[in-house]
């Protein structure tokens, strides 16, 4: 597994090894040891959450004030165009994003720690992004941050409006949002 640094530091794009042959491919898409010896973090996953949209389907910015879940996640079919933005009031990169694609195709992983919102925009006809969680989801303590809030800044990649829930479509902006210390 190759680990590489982003913009944010402790957010990491990790590349697995992949075996392909005239078969197909074949590879780990999570092993405890080799996580941790790449990445030098100990972390305990409790969840796995598998979701599926359409084309121009925008979720997020998630995160949840109370119990954080630090999230490792793929795309296992399509492409999004995925971000995470900093909460963590005390870090110097806070207000700031990363922004990537992840696809079926390139079979990257994104580590997100505690303290980030969370959100992707589908960029294929349908997209499945599969995710664990070191906490669990507690609806009580979920938050929103609003998608196209102009002080964060964030270039979607946009091919018409996107298609919101209505509770993303009520998220607040980052001057209005519960942040992380």
């Amino acid at each position: 597994m190759k680990v590489a640094a982003t913009a944010i530091p402790g957010l990491l794009l990790l590349e697995p090894a992949i075996h392909e042959d005239e078969r197909g491919f074949f590879f780990e898409s999570f092993n405890q040891k080799r996580f941790e010896d790449a990445t030098g973090l100990n972390i305990r996953f409790v969840q796995d959450n598998h979701s599926r949209s359409v084309k121009r389907v925008l979720r997020g910015l998630h995160y949840q004030i109370r119990r954080p879940q630090g999230k490792l996640l793929r795309v296992t079919a399509g492409e999004v165009f995925d971000v995470a933005v900093d909460l963590r009031r005390s870090s110097p990169t806070f207000g700031k994003f990363v922004g990537l694609v992840l696809s079926a195709a390139n079979k990257k992983q994104l580590w997100i720690p505690e303290g980030f919102a969370h959100g992707y925009l589908v960029l294929s006809d349908a997209a499945e992004v599969l995710y664990k969680t070191t906490d669990y989801y507690a609806p009580e303590h979920e938050r929103c941050l609003i998608w196209n809030d102009p002080d964060v800044g964030i270039d979607w990649p946009k091919d018409g409006e996107p298609i919101l829930s209505a509770k993303d479509r009520l998220g607040l902006t980052l001057s209005k949002a519960e942040v992380f210390a």
